[in-house]
């Protein structure tokens, strides 16, 4: 594998990268990993623990270990030594795997927002079927729920980091996770800090408590779906997670989030993905759960900004997360080589089928789907070779609306005018193909507003209004 050199723009006070370059000792050393930049590891013990690390506040004060921001290794060690999951031999490393239950996709029935008369939030948000109104006292009941739940616990996993690679929409986002591969999900996906001074003084923009071991018994009465509910409070910054295991709600909630934030600015968030070429030239790909944004997006010959989540600001567009989220259905290195690859020790599997090879070894097999179509694979932006360091660039060159086809409406490429752009945008047509959603296994068509429907957290015509005038602009 060949790294990039970072040793330029890295401001990790890792003491281990100045002893490799200050001493040419034979000691052994392991090569410098860019994983290794990753090092502001806490463990907080004792009974102001949750005071020092800032969970207190949330009324959490009872364990007295947290276990804060851990470094990749020590997730790795926590997983195996709390049997959280298996660890499979992937072919480019030893790569930890999980199974999630019964939810191995989004549950967007459960996804609930607090409506609290007469705010901000009340006002501006697009009250549906897909941002479902519940009260100021179902959520106090399930916050006071989550909280006794942790503080029935010896032990929490406290991670801190970053939705936004542009400083001036940066979101700083903290997760109170009971398992460390929850940890090791958000440290793969969200943005990870790089300074311990950074861990100081955080003062979270949001806080997302994840009890997702916990029922909620009492649906009926709260007026929910089911025993499983996400409720997100904008205006008290919590949500709170019940009922399932699935990692991508703890990065959706925050995309719905984001989608609520950036417009109130003037930024356009986006569910797309992006790379750019060598003369800088920027790429969007837009597009539905399954159409290619991140198999396109992940190009030998451009580097990946990022594969799911961006933002465009006046500056140009940048990242929301740290990672990627890649489905491994039918992954093989002739397809995809680039996610096939970054499926090594870091990786997080989710959901995809194991088996024993000729030696006896665990080994994932992609092409298994009896469990779900929806495995997925979580790993850290580092794993593909060629990402783009900055994480932001300037204002797209090319845009490209991916439609999953099939019914061959659509001819396979068509150039949009600029009110082509806006009708396609806001229909948002793909068919809707088996994997992201539980019980989808038929093509059906869907028209899903921004290719985003799910996580518009205002009215379709914000972000198609924006839209417009950043093509305009730009």
């Amino acid at each position: 594998h060949h790294h990039v050199a970072t040793t330029a723009t890295n401001t990790s006070s890792s003491p281990f990268v100045m002893t490799q370059i200050a001493s040419k000792s034979t000691a052994v050393m392991e090569p410098y990993e860019p994983r290794d930049d990753y090092n502001v590891s806490q463990t907080v013990k004792g009974d102001n623990a949750c005071h020092k690390v800032g969970i207190s506040t949330l009324g959490i004060t009872n364990p007295a270990t947290i276990y804060r921001n851990l470094t990749f290794q020590e997730l790795f060690d926590h997983e195996v030594a709390n049997k959280e999951g298996v660890v499979t031999h992937a072919e480019y490393g030893n790569t930890f795997a999980v199974d999630t239950g019964k939810f191995t996709g989004r549950s967007p029935k459960d996804k609930w927002i607090v409506f609290n008369e007469g705010s901000e939030s009340a006002e501006h948000i697009d009250w549906n079927n897909i941002n479902q109104a519940t009260s100021p006292e179902v959520f106090d009941k399930l916050f006071q729920k989550a909280v006794a739940y942790f503080n029935s616990k010896q032990t929490a996993y406290v991670f801190d980091g970053y939705c936004g690679a542009s400083t001036t929409s940066q979101r700083k986002i903290r997760f109170v996770h009971e398992m460390a591969w929850q940890q090791h999900f958000v440290s793969n996906m969200f943005i990870r800090p790089e300074t311990d001074g950074e861990l100081e003084n955080f003062e979270p923009d949001f806080t997302v408590i994840n009890c997702c071991s916990q029922v909620v018994e009492d649906w009926q009465e709260l007026g929910l779906n089911s025993d499983t509910a996400v409720v997100f409070n904008i205006e008290k910054k919590v949500a709170l997670i019940f009922g399932t295991w699935y990692g991508g709600e703890n990065k959706k909630g925050i995309f719905s989030l984001m989608n609520y934030w950036l417009p109130m600015a003037g930024n356009l968030p986006m569910h797309c993905s992006a790379n750019i070429g060598k003369r800088g030239d920027t790429a969007l790909f837009f597009g539905l759960s399954g159409t290619g944004k991140t198999t396109l997006s992940a190009d030998p010959d451009r580097a990946l900004i990022g594969d799911d989540e961006h933002g465009w600001d006046h500056d140009g567009v940048f990242n929301f997360e740290g990672g990627c989220y890649a489905k491994t259905i039918n992954l093989s290195e002739k397809t995809e080589p680039d996610i096939y690859r970054a499926i090594r020790t870091d990786a997080m599997l989710e959901n995809v089928a194991l088996v024993r090879d000729e030696n006896n070894e665990v080994v994932p097999d992609y092409f298994d789907t009896n469990k779900t179509e929806n495995g997925r694979v979580s790993y850290p932006i580092f794993h593909i070779p060629n990402y783009h360091k900055a994480q932001q660039a300037g204002h797209p060159e090319n845009i490209i609306f991916l439609s999953c086809d099939a019914f061959g409406i659509l001819p396979p490429v068509a150039r949009l005018t600029p009110g082509q752009a806006m009708y396609h945008f806001i229909s948002g047509y793909t068919a809707k193909v088996a994997g992201t959603e539980r019980g989808i296994s038929e093509p059906t068509a869907t028209f899903s507003a921004c290719f985003g429907a799910a996580f518009l957290t205002l009215h379709p015509t914000e972000y198609a209004d924006l839209l417009r005038q950043k093509l305009e602009e730009h």
